[in-house]
């Protein structure tokens, strides 16, 4: 697990994220061009880790997924 450092300024207002490289590494293989490669890129990562995530969690049954569809 990577710990991702938040920075403040002295009221506390959140200044900047301080990101480990080896995370930097697994989300960007090549440093992306543009902005758009870099929101790109950061979407993909998120994406396949939630996906990684939800390989591990058991499947609930119909009745379980509605009960839960309902509590919201």
């Amino acid at each position: 697990m990577f710990k991702i450092e938040y920075l403040t300024d002295s009221k506390g207002q959140l200044k900047g994220v301080v990101i480990p490289i080896e995370l930097w590494r697994k989300i960007f293989l090549e440093f992306p061009q543009s902005y758009n490669e870099l929101l790109d890129n950061f979407e993909d990562y998120c994406l396949n880790k939630a996906m990684d995530e939800a390989k591990q969690t058991p499947l609930l049954s119909k009745e379980e997924a509605l009960k839960f569809l309902n509590e919201e």
